[in-house]
């Protein structure tokens, strides 16, 4: 049974057009990868794929990392971003990529 929810309340409880999608990600670094490369590494992750599409990632790691990443603002992860991160996490040589599917970020 439908709901009619003030646009208020729709927005406070993050569904239809306030509803957030994103995806996990995890890879590794190789072994003996240095803490100034993977500094370096990551930096880099944030400024070009990150920051420069509106998204956000929160997440960490050594040389294995995971984290969550989802739209600076209200909205709605693609496929898209999902190729965007991929394709830069393998041309930077990182190993064992992995991601979800897209999913509701606050009620998945």
């Amino acid at each position: 049974m439908a709901k009619n929810r003030s646009r208020r309340l729709r927005k406070k409880m993050h569904i239809d057009e306030f509803q957030e999608l994103g995806f996990s990600v995890a890879w590794r670094f190789p072994e003996g990868t240095s803490e100034e490369q993977i500094d370096k590494t990551v930096d880099a992750f944030i400024n070009d794929v990150i920051d420069k599409n509106g998204l956000a990632f929160d997440g960490g790691g050594y040389l294995a990392w995971d984290g969550l990443i989802c739209k600076q603002e209200i909205g709605k992860c693609t496929e898209e971003h999902q190729a965007l991160v991929r394709k830069w996490l393998e041309d930077h040589k990182v190993e064992d990529i992995r991601m979800s599917d897209l999913f509701d970020v606050w009620w998945d």
